[in-house]
């Protein structure tokens, strides 16, 4: 459906948080009931108010959940107006379309009196005042909007644009402590930066109501896993079968830059990060570098359909023994894609460089 696309566009931009979780892991999930406190307000429900122009009363207005895909409440337009009203136990990303119209507004709502001016020809550009969680949410898109729109339009960062994205979401994280973004904008940073111990530091910045929220307690997750593989140290050999059965290991590679690439066929995440791990391979592959993928597939028919409809061309090997696959128990994988960047001396450089974050790093390197 549109508006899931249309969220999995803005979670992309605020970060995207998209992997493929191993079953029974802990993961991001909207719709856990926590208790926290408000950092701005002591209320316990909320009200939208909208005031609509180019509609006729009695068509509908729906709210809905992105994450989801569920709506959540309905009304009608009445003499130019609607409103909602309900409870949250803490903010969270909604959209509202009217007349089932493929046109959302996107509202980051909390327990607040809020208003919405909407007019028919510019629904995507309603005027939403009253939540302080929806002002910081703008403030944020409004920040990162510039660097964003770089990778949208040329699928990558330059070493430049990510050091002023990365200055951007450090100033925004530092000024906004209690803002329910900046979870979302301290996981951009790390996309961007693969500083586990940065990312730390800000998140241990943030009000404890801000860290208690399924998505401050799915960041706190991913610093944890981070501390298990310090940088810096060598990351330990293994040994698997590539698809004719001839055992490859890390320490052939040794000497090289080597990519370690966990991933999956049926893992849609990974599948869209692909093509920018085979431009980065292309680029890079004559200048000592190169990829290793681990596939934790468990079909050998589909994994090799992937590697070739994705253009893989690189080592591959696979155990197919999906989450149980014997090199992601060795190094804890719980989640994909993920990745680790070994230096020619087999000590870990960087963990799950994705995005513009992979092409920075090695422009870095090879600069």
């Amino acid at each position: 459906m549109y508006f899931m696309k249309r969220f999995l566009f803005l979670f992309i931009l605020l970060p995207g948080i998209a992997r493929a979780q191993k079953p029974g892991n802990k993961k991001l999930n909207n719709s856990k009931e926590v208790t926290v406190t408000p950092s701005k307000s002591a209320a316990t429900s909320y009200s939208i108010e909208g005031t609509v122009s180019g509609y006729t009363d009695g068509v509908p207005v729906n709210l809905l959940n992105p994450n989801t895909g569920a709506q959540e409440q309905t009304t009608r337009v009445e003499n130019g107006k609607f409103s909602f009203k309900g409870s949250l136990p803490y903010p969270d990303l909604k959209l509202i379309n009217i007349n089932n119209e493929q046109k959302y507004i996107t509202l980051y709502l909390d327990n607040s009196n809020v208003h919405i001016e909407v007019k028919k020809d510019a629904v995507e550009q309603a005027v939403i005042t009253g939540s302080p969680a929806h002002d910081d949410f703008a403030a944020y898109m409004a920040a990162i909007k510039p660097y964003e729109g770089v990778v949208n339009q040329q699928g990558r960062y330059d070493a430049a644009t990510t050091a002023k994205a990365v200055a951007v979401l450090e100033k925004f994280i530092n000024e906004h402590p209690g803002a329910y973004i900046s979870p979302l904008a301290i996981y951009r940073f790390f996309q961007l930066t693969s500083d586990g111990q940065k990312m730390d530091a800000l998140f241990s910045s943030l009000h404890v109501a801000v860290r208690k929220t399924p998505v401050g307690e799915y960041v706190n997750h991913m610093i944890e896993e981070e501390k298990k593989l310090p940088i810096g140290q060598p990351l330990a050999d293994f040994s698997q079968e590539d698809p004719d059965g001839k055992l490859i290991s890390l320490s052939s590679f040794k000497g090289k830059y080597v990519l370690v690439d966990f991933w999956a066929s049926w893992c849609g995440p990974c599948r869209a990060e692909n093509p920018n791990v085979v431009r980065t391979y292309e680029k890079y592959k004559d200048k000592n570098f190169t990829v290793f993928g681990v596939s934790l597939d468990k079909d050998k028919k589909k994994w090799l359909d992937a590697v070739k409809a994705d253009a893989l061309n690189w080592p591959q090997v696979s155990d197919l023994n999906g989450w149980s696959n014997a090199v992601a128990l060795q190094f804890q994988i719980t989640s994909i894609p993920q990745n680790f960047l070994v230096g020619p001396d087999g000590k870990l450089l960087a963990k799950n460089l994705r995005g513009p974050a992979l092409e920075a790093k090695l422009q870095s390197i090879f600069q």
